[in-house]
């Protein structure tokens, strides 16, 4: 195994052998996750996409194997003296578990503003729980005090040779089961994922392309490896990869092996997760349908290639997967808001119900306003949401109600 001691100006780099030697660490302990062909999806896109399902982990993540090696290669007195952590999503659930299995003391830094779901997840897992900072660096400085005053371990998400060790796993898994895999595209929140599969996969076949994902917001490794200076921030549906500044040996790693990164955009990314739910029956977060969106982006880039992707993760809340869905219904016509107006007389809702039924729509929702200004104060305006087979269906119904004498305004148009 490589030097793990080098000066932090010279960090020891993980090296195939070191990711093997971690695939024995965790063997019997972490499930061996299925990589299985998604035929729909490849007839789809013009590729041959193959889905490594890491949301099938206890934790419904990937980060469970970073986390057990650098937890199983900690000294006796390391482990007696317990483990601390900063995250606000899987790494902390990751953390809280196997150290609670292996009967080491965890503590995990989680910003103030994590949602409560989380912070109950990590807890029921054994670890105590501190909320402090705004956000996660600022929770990362106080695992890093507390790890100091305490002589606890610290265990960081990504920038740790143990740690990038343990997620190269994932490619030898990948390797072993579709030797002729052509390229791997890779979530890239601070880079430990991409790095050690790219150190494995590349050691096991140099000619492999390596591919990095990351959003528009958050083009983290992006900036490091290309020396732009693009502005990372904002709300992303890929939370788990919105990381302000990539691991230091994550990045040295990446510009070696990492042949070009792609950034994707929040629409792209609900696409990805509605495509896994829809074709796939399975749950993916915003980050770990990130290389789904990826191809979706740019299909010219992998036709005709044998692609493998990592279903990193599947903790996405349910409320959240509906809208998802929903909102590609909207996109594809087949769910539609159109805002009628109408005389407020009676009958007139009954007859456009008529016309939408008798050429096949469904109803799903209707909403009268009789206040609004813009609104004639003898008439009315009514939302309805119905349900269609396809957009020309939509505008259909919209011309049949249009031959009624009524104004009609679709809400959710394309291009809109």
């Amino acid at each position: 195994m490589a030097d793990h001691q080098a000066p932090s100006s010279h960090p020891a780099i993980p090296v195939l052998e070191d990711i093997q030697s971690a695939a024995h660490l965790i063997e019997g302990i972490l499930l061996n996750t299925p990589t299985l062909p998604a035929q729909k999806l490849s007839q789809a896109l013009g590729t041959d996409i193959f889905v490594k399902y890491e949301n099938m982990q206890i934790t419904n993540a990937f980060k469970e194997r970073g986390a057990l090696t650098k937890l199983q290669s900690l000294t006796e007195a390391q482990r007696n003296a317990g483990v601390i952590a900063m995250s606000a999503g899987n790494h902390a659930q990751a953390v809280a578990y196997h150290a609670s299995r292996l009967g080491i003391p965890s503590t995990i830094v989680m910003p103030q503003f994590t949602p409560f779901v989380k912070v109950a997840s990590t807890k029921a897992f054994g670890a105590k729980v501190i909320l402090e900072g705004e956000t996660v660096a600022e929770a990362g400085l106080a695992a890093m005090r507390l790890s100091q005053e305490h002589d606890l371990s610290f265990v960081h998400p990504y920038d740790d040779f143990d740690i990038i060790r343990g997620q190269g796993t994932i490619a030898l898994e990948m390797l072993r089961d579709v030797p002729d895999l052509d390229c791997l595209v890779i979530p890239i929140g601070g880079g430990g994922m991409i790095s050690g599969m790219a150190i494995a996969a590349k050691g096991i076949n140099p000619d492999i392309e390596i591919i990095g994902v990351e959003t528009d917001l958050y083009p983290t490794m992006y900036n490091e490896l290309k020396q732009e200076q693009l502005e990372c921030g904002g709300q992303s549906l890929a939370e788990g990869i919105a990381v302000k500044k990539a691991g230091q040996l994550p990045a040295l790693i990446a510009a070696d092996l990492v042949s070009d990164i792609l950034l994707v955009s929040e629409g792209q990314i609900e696409q990805a997760i509605n495509a896994f739910a829809t074709h796939l029956k399975t749950m993916a977060e915003g980050a770990g349908a990130a290389g789904l969106a990826a191809i979706i982006s740019r299909p010219d880039l992998f036709k005709g290639r044998k692609v493998g992707l990592v279903l990193s993760g599947g903790n996405i809340d349910p409320r959240l997967l509906s809208s998802i869905m929903v909102r590609q219904l909207g996109r594809k016509q087949q769910i539609v808001g159109l805002r009628i107006t109408i005389p407020d007389r009676p009958g007139v809702l009954g007859e456009i119900s008529s016309v939408i039924g008798d050429l096949g729509g469904n109803v799903l929702e209707v909403d009268h306003h009789r206040t609004f200004l813009n609104v004639p104060v003898k008439g009315a305006s009514i939302d309805i949401t119905i349900e269609t087979r396809d957009a020309d269906h939509a505008r259909e119904i919209i011309k049949g109600i249009e031959a009624k004498g009524h104004k009609v305004e679709h809400l959710n148009a394309p291009g809109q």
